[in-house]
């Protein structure tokens, strides 16, 4: 069986569809596979390369990519999450064969201010805050009869 796959959307897939990729793919890579994408792309951010950085994960190769392009290649998602506000997530393209559609909302790293070392901290939050929504998604979503591989 093929794992099932999540593309995580955000504005620029420059930070917190970034960070909720690697995260799930290194909290549950196993049973799930993420990609993100952006409605806008734009530059990876720095404050996400090294929030992950922190906790081991290197992102720094990472390129920035349109959740159109997506749409237009025909990719199957079993699940598409927008992680930015509310009113950005709506304008996500509705994907044919995504089974089910999910809202998170995380604060944005690009707003914050500060020192390099203050927004730094806020990212770890953020980082926090999608890891911990992921570690309480990925095994309900997988408890699932079918849905994803077994772990031995």
């Amino acid at each position: 069986m093929t794992k099932p796959k999540v593309l995580f959307v955000c504005i620029h897939n420059s930070a917190r569809s970034q960070m909720a990729e690697a995260l799930l793919n290194h909290l549950c890579g196993n049973q799930l596979e993420a990609q993100s994408a952006g409605l806008e792309p734009g530059k990876l951010n720095p404050l996400a390369v090294e929030a992950m950085k922190l906790m081991g994960v290197d992102i720094s190769q990472a390129e920035t990519k349109s959740v159109f392009e997506k749409f237009k290649n025909a990719e199957h998602f079993a699940y598409v999450i927008t992680v930015c506000d509310e009113t950005s997530g709506e304008r996500c393209p509705i994907f044919p064969s995504a089974a089910k559609r999910i809202h998170w909302s995380f604060p944005d790293p690009s707003s914050f201010t500060g020192s390099w070392e203050e927004r730094v901290l806020r990212t770890v939050e953020v980082r926090n805050l999608i890891a911990n929504q992921i570690r309480e998604w990925c095994p309900a979503v997988c408890s699932q009869p079918d849905l994803c591989e077994s772990v031995a």
